[in-house]
C-alpha cells in the first residue's frame, strides 16, 4: 500500500492488488474513506467523509494530479 502522499492528516495512497482499474487515489484520515479517479479527477467512493472534506480533498488531489498518475504508472508499469 504505497503512501503518495500525507498532508493534513490525510493519506493519499493506492492499493498494490488493483493494477487492473483505471489509475486512481484512496485518501484515508481516522475512519473514513474515498477514492477518487484520476482521469479525470472524479469522487468514485465515500465513506465518512462530510461534503466539505470532500471538495477540500478533490482540490488537493487536482492540483497533485500529474503526481499521482505518475506515481502509479510507475509502480504498476503501465
Amino acid at each position: 500500500m504505497p503512501v503518495i502522499l500525507r498532508l493534513f492528516g490525510y493519506k493519499y495512497l493506492f492499493y498494490s492488488n488493483e493494477s487492473d482499474e483505471p489509475p486512481h487515489i484512496h485518501v484515508r484520515k481516522g475512519n473514513a474513506h474515498a477514492k477518487f479517479w484520476l482521469e479525470p479527477v472524479s469522487l468514485a467512493k465515500n465513506e465518512g467523509f462530510k461534503i466539505h472534506q470532500l471538495n477540500k480533498l478533490e482540490k488537493i488531489i487536482i492540483a497533485n494530479e500529474a503526481n499521482f498518475v505518475k506515481a502509479w504508472k510507475q509502480y504498476f508499469k503501465s
